[in-house]
């Protein structure tokens, strides 16, 4: 079974010599075990059509009240809670079931820093004229700078990356499809579990993030897409104000009956 996440930790440096410890090869499949095999639906919710219409609203109600936020406290959050939202974004579905995703998530306060100065080294090129006058015009309501105190502060960070191929036992490469609409289907899952935990989250995607990559020894198949920051809000903690409008289901859906 593939390992989908590494886990950095204060116990994890403790315990071994070097910072990173690479992944052992770890692969989906063997190439000579590629077959079809039906079984029956092994997990069946069985609502009454009153339920349906209960539940749906429940879990709308609930992510509405989601938020993303800069302000962080450093309550810490048990690595087992971190772990299971990521087990969480793994059952998610993907081009031909290939789970071209892979997860870090560091707490360790060291790493955190390292990649708070490679963010904001690529966050001023970003604001000092790597972006368009466009581009910074649409991020003012919101807000933002190069400036990223929320990557020491939160208590953990989870990276997120695409893997753009794989490898069968005997090493030889196989192509992943529909890679970033799998991984963004697995990154939704991983954001709906962290609020359904209570927990707050800042999404970042400096770019490009190849630091993510020598910092962490990932593979050259792997493409980091975005850094999460996981914890709980402090008590001065605000959103833009711009960022309570959500468009109303009249713009964003069509519904043909």
């Amino acid at each position: 079974m593939p390992s989908i996440a590494y886990l950095y930790t204060m116990p994890f440096l403790q315990k071994h010599d070097s910072l990173i410890q690479k992944n052992k090869g770890y692969t989906m499949f063997a190439k000579e075990h590629i077959s079809y095999e039906a079984i029956g639906l092994p997990d069946r919710v069985d609502y009454s059509d009153v339920q349906v219409v209960a539940e749906a609203k429940a879990f709308y109600k609930r992510m509405k009240t989601r938020h993303t936020v800069r302000d962080f406290i450093d309550r810490p959050i048990p690595r087992s809670t971190i772990e299971d939202c990521i087990r969480t974004a793994g059952t998610a579905p993907s081009g031909a079931n290939h789970q071209p995703w892979h997860f870090v998530a560091v707490s360790n306060p060291e790493l955190k820093h390292k990649i708070r100065l490679a963010a904001e080294e690529e966050e001023r090129r970003f604001y000092d004229g790597g972006a368009s006058d466009e581009w910074i015009k649409a991020l003012e309501p919101i807000g933002t700078n190069a400036d990223k105190p929320h990557l020491d502060i939160a208590p953990w960070l989870i990276l997120v990356f695409a893997q753009k191929w794989g490898e069968f036992d005997d090493g030889t490469r196989y192509k992943n499809y529909y890679v970033p609409e799998s991984v963004g289907i697995a990154t939704g899952f991983l954001l709906a579990a962290l609020h359904h935990a209570g927990l707050s989250t800042l999404t970042h995607t400096p770019n490009p993030m190849k630091f993510l990559n020598v910092l962490f020894d990932r593979p050259k198949s792997e493409k980091p897409t975005m850094i999460i920051a996981v914890g709980h809000p402090a008590p001065h903690a605000t959103v833009p104000k711009v960022a309570k409008y959500k468009k109303p289901l009249t713009e964003i859906a069509t519904i043909a009956e």
